[in-house]
């Protein structure tokens, strides 16, 4: 509830964009802003991050700074590849899981227990994987085809995916249904066909993994603010030393949190693995684990917030996948994006931040009058802008557990 809550206090800095990109892709030549396609895609896309995202979460919320989630992911692709090829797509979805979990063992070994600095542990953490994966691809897959030392042989078989009967076109006992949603996306319809594009994406194809990955938000709301252990967590992020004395064993709930937090990096390592080329590449992770902690931030520290998080990042990224024409009308919408927050800002009397949001919407609005597409340098920069944004303009107040990356001894007052 108090997500929810917290998202409608914020509506403006989610729904004003999206509406915005609505009104924009009426516009033929913008369509594909809306289009199921780009939806699908963003989806995908997201899921990786939103892992790590909630990764991050359970290890800050019990009081670690987890900056290794990119190695954590790394080694979930190899090991998600490695457990793939030799068991089968579900057998890497597990080793994946159990590669990161391996090492967030060894971030809470030397945080919680040798009391390393967080921020130097995690820096290790990622070099490490970076080595660690690709001496195991040597050591594992040599002398079979079409394996290297940065490349595993492919994977065969698949997670599985399925589409929903009736509404985007299933099939029920071996028949195909009809495509409601569909069927009202090509039928041009202000906003009823932009929704419909929306639910497509994100109802069609859909594997298997990503329901497990989508489920897990509401399960770590459940686990974190409902349950004993979850409060247990939670309390050792804001006063340890308080917990100690109730008797909460500080150091377990560390471990707890930090393995939790390995674990869904590895499975994040694990889908771009099994849901993309089906083969591990070294350097597939390609930030997402660092992208994954900017949507900790943007959610508050929240799973919900997390998700929103992620499906923002997701969508800027899926862009890459789009035309350069189609990515030009997102410069006015930016633009009209900005002046939103310029009018947001002058209603609060925050002149300064007002007259820097108004600056750069009318730099964007110049771009969009004096040109007809985008370089395509900045459509791959499309991502990293908008986390630039997102954080910079984004008023919101950061509430991170009070003793997050604060090293605790057992016994200590604090």
């Amino acid at each position: 509830m108090d997500d929810l809550i917290n998202f409608f206090k914020k509506k403006y800095v989610i729904i004003a964009p999206l509406l915005i990109i609505i009104f924009i892709a009426q516009n033929e030549q913008y369509s594909q802003l809306t289009s199921s396609g780009t939806f699908g895609s963003a989806l995908r896309l997201s899921i990786p991050i939103l892992l790590a995202g909630l990764g991050g979460l359970f290890s800050e919320r019990t009081g670690v700074v987890n900056i290794g989630l990119e190695g954590m992911m790394i080694m979930g692709t190899w090991f998600g590849a490695w457990g793939g090829f030799m068991y089968g797509p579900w057998g890497g979805v597990l080793f994946g899981l159990i590669g990161g979990g391996l090492f967030g063992l060894i971030h809470a070994i030397a945080t919680v227990s040798f009391q390393v600095d967080h921020i130097v542990s995690g820096v290790a953490i990622n070099i490490l994987a970076v080595g660690a994966a690709r001496f195991f691809n040597i050591l594992a897959f040599d002398g079979i085809a079409f394996a290297s030392s940065t490349a595993s042989p492919r994977i065969e078989g698949e997670v599985g995916k399925f589409n929903l009967p009736f509404l985007t076109g299933g099939t029920l006992n071996g028949n195909e249904t009809s495509n409601i949603l569909g069927d009202l996306e090509n039928a041009n319809i202000f906003l009823i066909s932009d929704i419909s594009g929306l639910l497509v994406g994100l109802t069609s194809n859909i594997s298997y993994f990503t329901i497990i990955a989508l489920l897990l938000v509401p399960i770590s709301v459940y686990v974190l603010w409902r349950t004993p252990i979850g409060l247990q967590m939670r309390s050792v992020g804001e006063y340890p030393s308080g917990s100690e004395s109730l008797g909460v064993n500080v150091y377990l709930m560390k471990y707890i949190g930090v393995i939790i937090s390995g674990c869904l990096a590895g499975l994040a390592g694990a889908y771009l693995v099994l849901e993309g080329p089906n083969v591990y590449l070294q350097g597939q992770t390609g930030g997402r684990g660092f992208i994954g902690l900017a949507s900790l931030l943007f959610g508050n520290y929240r799973p919900l917030g997390v998700l929103m998080g992620a499906g923002l990042f997701g969508f800027a990224d899926a862009l890459q996948l789009r035309s350069e024409e189609a990515i030009h009308g997102l410069l006015i919408a930016v633009a009209l994006f900005l002046f939103v927050l310029t009018i947001n800002n002058l209603s609060k009397r925050n002149f300064k931040v007002s007259t820097g949001t108004f600056i750069t919407g009318l730099f964007f609005l110049v771009w969009y009058l004096n040109s007809t597409s985008v370089p395509i340098q900045f459509i791959y920069f499309t991502p990293h802008l908008t986390t630039l944004v997102v954080l910079s303009f984004s008023k919101q107040k950061f509430r991170m557990p009070k003793k997050v990356g604060v090293a605790y001894k057992k016994g200590e007052l604090n």
